[in-house]
């Protein structure tokens, strides 16, 4: 027979995986990042025993993510992303629209010159999408408009991904919880713009009331540079309204070499 303490403890699980759902770690930095935080379903009365559980906050229509990553090896971005949700609460399946911002420079040794480069990139994208929203897990995709401009302190041939250029870029996230204290996240992106990708997969285990901490891995590149991060990330840490996400690892890149990255995240409602 199921007791109160049972069914309140129940619920409190089923918060809690919910609460998970609001910070999803599709963020990153570097010269093809993107974001996205996938949002939970409202709540439902609870199958056996009729209690009705908490429903989740869905007077928020529009979320901003901002991100913050430097490497070891010479770079550092930063990106801010809005993502609305047009004709439904956010905490259900409906359409989206998402705007981004990029920038942040990076250093290398010169390809076709003697001397050391440094590169400004600057990228902006807007997109538009849907949702669909279950009750343990979340999946959208985008497609849209990228521009993005990248401008080197010295000539170098070596370097074709110069200048600025307008593309087609496609986007898609995915987050669930398979059990009470697991879950999972993967975003990708690719443009038309220099061929720039950016994909990310990452697992946790619930340590705290809705904080998660496990192994992450990502790829990035473009028409000059390929690389790949492999880390550990604690995700879902409240301060007051705002939620973040930290990592840091190891970075090997094809021109920049090896070396360590951090990265930190946040998310607000309005």
């Amino acid at each position: 027979m199921l007791t109160e303490d049972t069914a309140l403890a129940t619920l409190d699980r089923t918060r809690a995986r919910r609460i998970a759902l609001l910070l999803a770690a599709p963020l990153g930095a570097g010269p093809a990042l993107a974001a996205d935080l996938p949002r939970p379903s409202a709540g439902t009365a609870d199958w056996y025993t009729g209690a009705q559980q908490q429903a989740v906050d869905d007077s928020w229509a529009v979320a901003v993510d901002g991100s913050a990553s430097v490497t070891s090896n010479s770079s550092a971005f930063g990106s801010v992303t809005v993502t609305a949700a047009l004709t439904a609460p956010p905490t259900v399946s409906g359409a989206r629209v998402r705007v981004e911002g990029v920038a942040g420079t990076y250093a290398y040794p010169g390809q076709a010159v003697a001397s050391r480069v440094t590169g400004y990139q600057q990228e902006g994208s807007l997109m538009g999408g849907y949702e669909w929203v279950w009750q343990d897990a979340a999946l959208a995709g985008y497609i849209g408009l990228n521009v993005r401009s990248n401008q080197l302190s010295i000539s170098d041939p070596g370097n074709p991904v110069v200048g600025t250029g307008v593309g087609l870029k496609v986007a898609g996230n995915f987050y669930a919880n398979p059990t009470d204290r697991t879950m999972v996240s993967a975003y990708g992106s690719y443009s038309t713009n220099f061929n720039a990708y950016y994909s990310r997969f990452r697992v946790g285990y619930m340590v705290a009331d809705g904080v998660y901490i496990g192994p992450e891995a990502l790829f990035l590149g473009d028409d000059f540079f390929r690389q790949y991060r492999v880390g550990a990330h604690l995700t879902g840490v409240s301060f007051g309204p705002v939620k973040m996400s930290l990592a840091v690892g190891y970075v090997r890149d094809r021109v920049q070499g090896t070396g360590y990255y951090s990265s930190v995240e946040a998310r607000a409602n309005f």
